[in-house]
């Protein structure tokens, strides 16, 4: 007989797992499903062994998002699928699909799209049996993690299902050690690795599809006296241990000098680039920037859950698609999925599929809670205002979070007639920003003087029109909810649309 179990929050809990695990035969069920007043969707989705119900020792669980409470439904059409491998090495598969059923709640789909995705688990979950004997494919999982030390050493552990493959790196300015990883699937609580000891700041996650990564920010130059993975006492999985400590300054810079690993992240040209494809003159062509991804997951919001990545991949394909169904507009996402890409692979991506136009989306916090509405930036030498300065510093800093080398900055543009592409660009790009406004006005809320600009890298090409548009400040409540509302977004992603038909009509007019 199948275990099944139960649970009701009344907050957002992270992903996280419950053991012992003493079987390697799972099962999932969807147990319940519930919406708000608002219709927004909230579920939990419980993974169960196949024990009787005496038996409590085997249950492994993933507990998703719920505000109301709802008794587990056993309705006789809920599918069970057998996963027949290990339970540790499917978790990590299994925690990919529940990541994308959660942010669907999250982000506020209907309870019909939410039925939808809930299929597609089913879909998925179905095949995972096959899946499961190409073992090479499965990502690591990182099951649990802790930090303890103080300002001499650090000790970082974290549990993985199996042995990983890893290398240790290190950058300046600021001091920052890089663990790189295979694909792994980070499913600890993130309050179980906050920086501490040695370190102000931790990031990890994916970098593309075969690899991950954590960057470990140190307050001081540090060196890993050992880092090396170790077999549990138990024989099962692994763990990953790191020890810092304290380093001479001349020491850690000749440390950086003498490794032979460097990032493939430097800062590019904004020069000419060559192009992958041929342009097509009757093609007005939008590439449709999600800000962050990956290892870079933006800004977070109030409810320590909602991740500025995730909202602007959402709102990028629901946009993209709106721009495909115009005549004579193709619109194109940089990104497609949680992948980090550095600000200068961004701009390369538009200015080789010759994009007639860069949009980059954003939702990022602040200091003062109280600010809300959109906003609209373009590219400056000087920041307009203190806010703008500090919203580019903070955009800016994403690829010193995903540990991408910038130290080499792109150098100055002196071709006369680059300067001049450069300077009509960044007229066509002012123009947009006015069109979006226009678009705006009555319809969505805005920051007072919504036009802003500053020195932002990823509007840094030459020859693309640009801008980086705020949809709202996850800092703020209310500018939160209006982000994880569908509606919402699909209001907001037909003015920007219509935004771009009027420019578009402009730009033909005047013989662009």
């Amino acid at each position: 007989m199948t275990a099944a179990y139960g649970a009701w929050y009344s907050r957002r809990l992270p992903l996280r797992r419950l053991y012992p695990v003493n079987t390697s035969t799972l099962t999932c069920v969807v147990c319940f499903i519930c919406h708000n007043s608002k219709g927004k969707a909230k579920y939990a989705i419980i993974l169960m062994d196949s024990s009787d119900d005496e038996n409590e020792g085997g249950r492994l669980l993933i507990l998703l998002p719920a505000y109301r409470r709802a008794a587990p439904s056993r309705h006789t059409w809920f599918p069970l699928w057998d996963f027949k491998n290990n339970v540790e090495t499917n978790m990590g598969r299994v925690g990919h699909v529940l990541k994308g059923l959660r942010h669907a709640a999250e982000t506020g789909v209907r309870a019909l799209r939410l039925a939808m995705a809930t299929f597609a688990l089913m879909m998925l979950a179905a095949f995972l049996p096959f899946a499961a004997t190409n073992a090479a494919a499965d990502p690591v999982l990182a099951f649990g993690a802790r930090i303890a030390g103080d300002d001499a050493r650090t000790r970082i552990v974290i549990d993985m299902d199996r042995e990983p493959t890893f290398s240790v790196h290190y950058l300046d300015n600021p001091v920052r050690v890089v663990v790189d990883l295979p694909a792994t699937a980070f499913g600890f609580p993130a309050a179980d690795l906050k920086a501490a000891g040695l370190f102000k700041d931790i990031r990890y996650g994916t970098m593309d599809a075969d690899s991950a990564r954590i960057v470990l920010t140190a307050k001081k130059p540090v060196k890993l006296v050992m880092a090396k993975v170790q077999a549990n006492e138990d024989g099962k999985g692994s763990r990953l241990v790191l020890d810092a400590e304290m380093l001479p300054a001349e020491q850690f810079t000749e440390l950086v000098k003498e490794q032979s690993w460097t990032s493939d992240d430097t800062a590019k040209d904004v020069g000419p680039v060559e192009s992958t494809q041929k342009a097509d003159p009757n093609t007005f062509l939008v590439a449709v920037d999600a800000g962050h991804g990956g290892i870079d997951a933006g800004a977070t919001g109030s409810d320590g859950v909602t991740q500025e990545k995730d909202i602007t991949l959402a709102f990028a394909k629901m946009f993209a698609d709106k721009l495909n169904a115009q005549p004579g507009i193709k619109a194109f996402l940089v990104r497609d999925k949680d992948q980090y890409l550095s600000l200068s692979e961004r701009v390369t991506i538009a200015r080789q599929n010759h994009a007639s136009l860069f949009i980059s989306l954003h939702a990022d916090t602040l200091k003062q809670k109280d600010i809300r509405g959109a906003t609209v930036y373009t590219i400056s030498d000087k920041a307009s205002d203190r806010l703008a300065g500090e919203v580019a510093d903070r955009e800016n800093n994403s690829d010193q979070i995903a540990a991408a080398d910038t130290q080499a900055q792109p150098p100055a543009v002196t071709d006369i007639l680059m300067d001049l592409t450069r300077r009509e660009t960044q007229a066509f790009s002012i123009s947009l920003a006015q069109d979006v406004l226009s678009s705006f006005n009555g319809q969505v809320s805005t920051i007072n003087n919504p036009h802003r600009h500053a020195g932002f890298r990823v509007l840094q090409a030459p020859d693309v029109p640009s801008i980086l548009l705020e949809l709202g400040f996850l800092s703020n409540k209310d500018d939160e909810k209006l982000l994880l509302d569908l509606d919402w977004r699909q209001k907001v992603a037909d003015r920007l649309t219509e935004a771009v038909k009027q420019y578009r009509v402009s730009i033909i007019a005047n013989g662009g």
